[in-house]
């Protein structure tokens, strides 16, 4: 189970990307999470696929996690992240 103190990014089938439950342009992700993991004692990053979702997407998710500065990005199914 994946541990409940990471930021959460989710990315739907249709590869639309989701930050804590809002929609997030890829764009904005890095310097929304950047915000976010200064204030955090946890610097993971988690990011949560749809069944689907095309490598390309979730790579470029993954990359803008590790640009804001994520100590660790782990990366999980739905099921897996429960």
């Amino acid at each position: 189970t994946a541990s409940s103190k990471a930021i959460r990014l989710f990315i739907d089938r249709s590869g639309d990307t989701y930050l804590d439950g809002e929609p997030i342009r890829l764009w904005l992700i890095q310097s929304k999470l950047r915000d976010l993991l200064n204030n955090a004692s946890s610097k993971v990053v988690l990011v949560v696929t749809d069944e689907g979702v095309p490598a390309g997407r979730l790579v470029e998710v993954v990359d803008q996690a590790r640009l804001a500065g994520a100590e660790r990005v782990g990366i999980a199914t739905k099921k897996e992240a429960g």
